[in-house]
């Protein structure tokens, strides 16, 4: 008979068969499987016993619901809402965010051309100020569809006489003239890069148009106030007829010349009358006063009323003359005697073939206006001088 000896080896049971014995095989090999097992499960017990796997699977079921949980449009990326949030914490802040708010912003660092938030092209242009004086708004402005306009003009009145009974009347001549006012061209062009075009989506294009309606409106202001008639409008300090009033002084208005140019004009010109000067003879203007103590200047009491000087109102005329020897600082009259016409607004016209092989486009600008005093007599100009 065959004696079978069990044994431990490596964590492991061993079997091991001798003869002789009074035991029954059958017995011994069950008995040794029954010790086999339960050693292998003391084993696995003591194993999981001494690793805490509570945090891996914990780690796994999120993972899992993470990667089941549907990523529709309505779910929000947590990176992008932390991103927006810092964002609007350093508008708001400035460099008073924390640090985590600042890494949020971070895209990359500076040496690699990063920023904290992405450049993006605003709509806003930054522009400088045009100013031009505003004679359109006081004068006289006609349309016309024809290179120039005549007006017919009266150059005097008839001669009546006093005459007894049954004397005969005397003849009376009436002589006439005519005023023309011609149109006159203004025009430029500029070019402008096709990529500048494209890239701004249209507001390259429309600052351009702003440009030159700002330039047109500037240079036709200069040329209502000091144009030459040659070429251009003619100006109203360059109109020959127009009477002056001397200042008596050539560094200093008089309160006293002020008001007697204005009573020089006929009551009917008068009342009918404006002030024209620039910003800083206006500034000037501002610290006269009358004989009484009482200020040449008052303020507008009432919005949309201008405010006055001896009680008309007055402009500014950003290219009349400053105060200097020999200088017409100041002009008064009724500005419906000058007249403008208007035979072409500004008129754009867009080329891209011109220059399509340089990428750039052209854009012609065109107008055609006039200007010209018509009654001399309804004006008068203010002189710094002594004689």
């Amino acid at each position: 008979m065959r004696h079978i000896k069990t044994t431990e080896l490596r964590g492991s049971t061993a079997l091991t068969l001798k003869d002789g014995g009074g035991d029954e095989p059958d017995d011994i090999v069950t008995k040794a499987i029954g010790d086999l097992t339960e050693t292998v499960e003391k084993r696995l017990g003591e194993i999981e016993a001494k690793s805490d796997t509570s945090k891996i699977v914990e780690r796994l079921d999120k993972l899992e619901a993470k990667s089941n949980r549907a990523k529709g449009g309505d779910d929000p990326d947590e990176t992008a809402v932390a991103e927006r949030k810092a964002f609007g914490t350093y508008l708001r802040k400035g460099n008073g965010a924390t640090d985590e708010e600042v890494k949020a912003l971070t895209v990359s660092n500076d040496e690699q051309g990063g920023y904290l938030a992405p450049a993006e092209m605003s709509s806003e242009f930054i522009r400088d100020l045009v100013e031009y004086s505003p004679i359109r708004s006081v004068a006289s402005v006609r349309g016309i569809t024809a290179p120039s306009v005549k007006y017919p003009k009266r150059t005097g009145i008839t001669n009546a006489q006093w005459e007894g009974e049954a004397e005969d009347s005397e003849e009376s001549t009436v002589t006439f003239g005519q005023v023309e006012v011609t149109a006159r061209k203004l025009m430029t062009y500029v070019d402008i890069s096709n990529e500048l075009l494209a890239d701004s989506g249209g507001t390259s294009e429309a600052e351009v148009r702003l440009a030159l309606a700002e330039d047109f409106g500037q240079k036709e202001g200069l040329a209502f106030v000091s144009g030459s008639g040659v070429g251009q409008p003619e100006g109203l300090m360059t109109h020959p007829d127009i009477a002056e009033t001397l200042n008596g002084s050539t560094t200093a208005i008089s309160p006293d010349q002020l008001i007697a140019l204005m009573y020089a004009l006929p009551a009917m010109y008068r009342n009918a009358g404006t002030w024209a000067m620039n910003g800083t003879t206006l500034g000037v203007l501002r610290t006269l006063k009358d004989g009484d103590g009482r200020f040449l200047w008052q303020p507008s009491f009432q919005a949309g009323q201008p405010e006055t000087i001896l009680g008309r109102p007055v402009i500014e005329v950003v290219d009349m003359p400053d105060i200097a020897s020999g200088a017409f600082p100041i002009l008064y009259g009724d500005f419906s005697a000058y007249r403008i016409v208007d035979r072409l607004s500004m008129s754009i016209l867009v080329n891209p073939y011109l220059l399509a092989t340089k990428g750039l486009t052209r854009i012609h600008a065109t107008r055609r206006v006039g200007g010209r005093v018509v009654q001399a007599a309804r004006f008068r100009k203010l002189k710094m001088s002594t004689s």
